[in-house]
This record gives structure tokens, C-alpha cells and sequence, in this order.
């Protein structure tokens, strides 16, 4: 720890560490960047430690994102630098081989995502069958990712006595009734109000139209010199896009999101964290695990639909007693979004109009009864019968031969009669009448009509 220059414990340090050392369960929150990963980190090393190294998977620590499982590995590594404990990170994106032939040499302590841990589970490559401690690590953000019935799978191929410990920036209620189905009476250490960024944040909003942000966000950039900004996107082509466009304008820009290789997006992340990036577009779940130390700067240039996102991504930036600053670009259709953000941090985030970049009134919310319909489609005409149809159509055309009526669908069929052969068009209506022949004893029959 003294390499690393910790002398002094944070909150949430201090509280949860003597919770881990006594072996008893956990359920701790707090602020994003507090130092919560060396909260479970370092109580954890040192409960494995008394027993020594083994070969079989003594503590499992799962996370949600490949970025967050090499973070909290790099955190393994480092703070037990001097014992002799073996560690491997699972996570898919990557060739399984190199994982397999690394649990069959035997470790301590697997970092996983759920996926992943699942295919070696699957194709009995790891054993869990003597796990002591599990971990959940961001669990609020694998239950948003569609993990719970990963991890309920999971957590049932556990013994039954073991120590637990979820850790979080935030706890929403969903999070302690899942905690309450196999956690054994955890203490809870919550050193900070649930869903509130860390106090060393600068939040400012800055009031734009939606398709001035890029230049808006390159004006900032280049005016103030930033480095180091880490920009966030609703979407993975939004990400190319705008990284895209602040490359054309003269700033080192890239992107990472899902669709992109595990091997390039750690690639862009070391250009990153050694500045050789000015700017890093990312999505909420490709962000999950940056730890950057003294991140200066983070960039909504969409704003989250989840407002405890916003914390999250927030939190980037002023970690571990480091300011920081979080800027919002908020167009029209964004503030019902500002609002519900301000509503679940209990206070305002500062408005800024930067000069020339001022915000159109032309696009004020209205209801939906009340919005425009210039460019509504125009109506159908009503169906029309077909005869009806017919009847117009002989009208607008006089010269055009007229159509017997048609027969009503509830008029009964008419009797079969004699039929021209040329056209197979109803006879005439007067016609000459017919003979009866019955008394002459031949019975005529007309031609349409079959003796059988």
C-alpha cells in the first residue's frame, strides 16, 4: 500500500474493511471513484493469504463489463504484489483456450463476467464447487445488463457456506431483494446518500440545439485546451460518428463500444491513459471500468434515459480525492432527462449559454395533441363500392357503354335461363315464348341446362 501511496483509508474503506475481515456479509455503497474496489480487494488477499496459494477457486468476483474485470485484476495484482496468490481474469472476446490452460495450472481468484464464467461452467473447465467468497461488483449495473438469471445460475453452483459481499455505486430497491435471497443477515455501509455524485464534481449544463452539439463540443475543447475528455453516447454508431467528426476538425479523437474487438479496445484505452487520445467516445457499458487517476473532464453529449447513469458516468471523473468537471449538452428533447437527473440528486446542475451557440426556440416541447401536422400524410379516400365506383366512372365517361346493375348481395340468385352462346351474356328480356312440348311427349331443355 505504501508503493502505491495510500497512508490514509477513504469512508468506505475504513467501514467495509473490518466488515470482509470478520467474515461476515456485506452490501456496501458508495459514490463511484471512493476507492469501493480496494474496500473488498484488500480484506479479501489477506483471508486467503493465512491458508496460502491452492489450486482450486477459492474467490469469485464478478462484474458486468470486460473493462471492469481487467480493472479490478489490475487491482488483484497490484495490492498483493508480495503474496503468493494466483489470479486470472474470464471475460468473453477473447480465445477460451488461454483461459482453460490457465485454470488447469490451478488459482485463487477468478475475475469474471457472467457469460463467460458460464461457457467454462458449460464445458467443465472451472470448478466452483469450493468457493469461499463471492463478490458482486457493480451488481446494479448486471441487473440493468439482463444478468440477474446469470448470476442467480451461478450463485446456485456455490456451496452453501460462503462470505458475500455486493458492492456499488448505487442500491436501488432491486438490488436488496437480491441480496435477501442468499445473503446471510449483511451489514450494510452506505458512507454517502444513494445516487449522488461525488462532491468534487463540477456539474454545468450547456443549453444547445441538438444538431450544433459536434462543434459546440469541439469549440469546447479547443478553447479551454482539454485533454483527456471522456465523451459519452447513447448509441455505438453515435460514438463512430462523433469521433469521426472531431477527428475531421483537428482533434485525436476515438471510440470503444461492444462492437468493437477486445484486443482494439483495450488498444484505445492505453492510447488513452497515456494522453496519446485527446478525446474517448464511449458508450455507458464500454465505460464501465475506466479508472483513470485525475480524469479532468466527462462529456454527456447524450444524456442518459437511466438518471442513476448519470452518477455513473459522472464518476469517471473526481475519484480518490481529485476535482473534476461534468459537462452536459442539453438540447430541447434532453430536458425532461436534466430534470428527472436533478430530481434523483436532490439539487440543480448549474445552465451556461456559450456565446454563439445559443438555443433555437423553435423547438419547444409540445403534447402530442397539440403538435403540428404540416407534414401529416393525407387521408384515404373512404372504400366505395365497387358498383358504385363503376356507375361514377360511366357518368365521367358518357360515350362509355353501360353495365348491367349489379345484383345486391341479399337479392336471391335469379333462375337459370337461356344463354347466347357468342358472349355467355344473359338473353335478352323479351323473347319469343316457348312451345310447350310436354304434350307432344319430348320434354326441350335449354341449352345451358344438362339432362343428367
Amino acid at each position: 500500500m505504501s508503493e502505491q501511496g495510500y497512508t490514509i483509508p477513504t469512508q468506505i474503506q475504513a467501514q467495509a474493511i473490518p466488515v470482509v475481515l470478520a467474515g461476515k456479509d456485506l452490501l456496501a455503497a458508495a459514490q463511484t471513484g471512493t476507492g469501493k474496489t480496494a474496500g473488498f480487494t484488500l480484506p479479501l488477499l489477506d483471508i486467503l493469504n493465512k491458508k496460502g496459494a491452492g489450486k482450486t477457486v477459492r474467490c469469485l468476483i464478478l462484474v458486468p463489463t470486460r473493462e471492469l474485470a481487467a480493472q479490478v485484476q489490475e487491482s488483484v495484482r497490484t495490492y498483493g504484489k508480495y503474496k503468493p496468490l494466483r489470479s486470472i481474469t474470464v471475460f468473453g472476446g477473447v480465445n477460451i483456450n488461454p483461459q482453460i490452460q490457465e485454470l488447469r495450472r490451478g488459482v485463487d481468484i477468478v475475475v469474471a463476467t457472467p457469460g463467460r464464467l458460464l461457457d467454462h461452467v458449460q464445458q467443465k473447465t472451472i470448478d466452483l464447487r469450493h468457493v469461499e467468497i463471492l463478490v458482486l461488483d457493480e451488481a446494479d449495473r448486471m441487473l440493468d445488463m439482463g444478468f440477474i438469471h446469470d448470476i442467480r445460475r451461478i450463485i446456485g453452483l456455490l456451496p452453501k457456506q460462503r462470505q458475500n459481499l455486493m458492492f456499488s455505486a448505487t442500491f436501488p430497491e432491486e438490488i436488496r431483494k437480491l441480496a435477501g435471497t442468499f445473503m446471510q443477515h449483511p451489514q450494510l455501509v452506505e458512507v454517502a446518500r444513494r445516487n449522488t455524485p461525488a462532491e468534487l464534481v463540477a456539474q454545468v449544463q450547456h443549453p444547445v440545439d441538438q444538431s450544433r452539439k459536434k462543434d459546440l463540443l469541439a469549440h469546447l475543447v479547443k478553447t479551454n485546451n482539454w485533454q483527456q475528455v471522456l465523451v459519452f453516447t447513447k448509441t455505438k454508431r453515435g460514438a463512430n460518428r462523433l469521433a469521426e467528426a472531431l477527428e475531421k476538425s483537428g482533434i485525436e479523437a476515438d471510440a470503444i463500444h461492444g462492437n468493437k474487438s477486445q484486443p482494439q479496445r483495450t488498444r484505445v484505452l492505453k492510447r488513452f491513459k497515456d494522453n496519446e487520445l485527446q478525446v474517448l467516445v464511449a458508450t455507458d457499458i464500454a465505460a464501465r471500468g475506466i479508472d483513470i487517476d485525475e480524469l479532468p473532464h466527462v462529456v454527456n453529449f447524450d444524456l442518459p434515459h437511466v438518471p442513476e447513469d448519470y452518477v455513473h458516468r459522472i464518476g469517471r471523473t473526481g475519484r480518490a480525492g481529485s476535482s473534476g468537471e461534468a459537462v452536459s449538452l442539453v438540447c430541447h428533447d434532453d430536458r425532461s432527462l436534466m430534470a428527472a437527473i436533478e430530481k434523483l440528486m436532490g439539487r440543480k446542475v448549474e445552465s451556461r449559454v456559450i456565446a454563439g451557440f445559443e438555443q433555437s426556440g423553435g423547438g419547444s416541447y409540445r403534447p402530442a395533441q397539440e403538435q403540428p401536422r404540416h407534414n401529416a400524410r393525407p387521408q384515404r379516400p373512404q372504400h366505395r363500392p365497387h358498383h358504385q365506383r363503376r356507375a361514377d366512372n360511366a357518368n365521367k365517361n358518357p360515350n362509355r357503354p353501360s353495365q348491367p346493375p349489379q345484383r345486391p348481395h341479399h337479392a336471391p340468385a335469379p333462375l337459370p335461363g337461356p344463354v347466347s352462346r357468342p358472349t355467355g351474356t344473359p338473353a335478352p328480356a323479351h323473347r319469343p315464348k316457348q312451345v310447350d312440348q310436354r304434350s307432344q311427349g319430348q320434354m326441350q331443355y335449354p341449352r345451358s341446362i344438362s339432362r343428367g
